[in-house]
């Protein structure tokens, strides 16, 4: 026979003793949610490995509840206490793993009561960074507006421009712009974001406008790559004529 003791949302006073069927009958349905949510967000957290072992497992509960998108149990979870920048197995933080599935409002809540937008997990990878290169505007933003480290960079060494650069997020180039970045910072593959954005988009109509962003805000047009091929080069050999004419407008040669 069960009984639940505690209040609706606080999980640390919730637990089971021997009583009677009908005491677990009355519960609240506030206190069963928060209950039942606790618990399928820890045993999910266990069965996928979510949470490093080490981990308390409010912790765990808290980043699972982020990947989730489930701001309630993100709430819960720091009101009992859970560490708010503790990592998984893969050393993501929940805003990390909220910025991986895009989720705008838990990275909201969990920016506000002050995770740390600059945290890297195994891969170098950051909340701030990883927004900006899958153009995750929105967290991208929050990211920028509290604290964000422009200078830092992901596993090649490049900035979050590069990478905005090369995937064609116009919005978010031209956010990363705006807040600073270095437009000329080359990466570890002797890659600018001008060059990204030449060798390894399209020509289409995002990376033709990309480049006129970033000749605007001074890029280097004729910084050319490790072997020495120049982005004017690169356009040239794959046919991609308004970049082409740009880079020439410019000064490129």
């Amino acid at each position: 026979m069960l009984r639940f003791h505690g209040n609706a949302g606080d999980l640390s006073s919730i637990f089971v003793t021997s009583s009677s069927w009908d005491s677990f009958v009355n519960l609240s349905l506030k206190q069963l949610a928060a209950f039942a949510s606790a618990m399928g967000l820890l045993l999910m957290g266990v069965l996928t490995g979510s949470g490093p072992s080490q981990a308390a497992p409010r912790d765990r509960v808290l980043i699972v509840a982020a990947e989730r998108g489930d701001v309630e149990a993100v709430r819960v979870a720091l009101r009992e206490g859970a560490a708010i920048d503790a990592r998984d197995d893969r050393g993501r933080t929940a805003l990390l793993a909220a910025a991986h599935k895009n989720h705008v409002a838990v990275a909201k809540v969990l920016i506000e009561a002050g995770a740390d937008v600059n945290a890297k997990d195994a891969l170098k990878d950051s909340p701030y960074l990883y927004a900006g290169a899958r153009g995750h505007l929105e967290i991208l933003r929050l990211t920028l507006a509290h604290g964000a480290d422009l200078k830092s960079t992901n596993r090649y060494g490049g900035t979050a421009l590069i990478p905005a650069c090369e995937r064609g997020h116009v919005e978010t180039v031209k956010t990363l712009i705006g807040a600073g970045v270095d437009v000329n910072h080359v990466n570890n593959l002797g890659w600018t974001a001008l060059l990204e954005a030449i060798m390894l988009g399209n020509g289409g109509p995002q990376y033709v406008e990309i480049v006129r962003l970033l000749v605007a805000a001074k890029a280097d047009v004729k910084l050319a790559d490790g072997s020495g091929v120049t982005p004017l080069q690169h356009a040239r050999q794959r046919g991609y004529r308004e970049i082409e004419q740009l880079l020439v407008a410019a000064g490129a040669a």
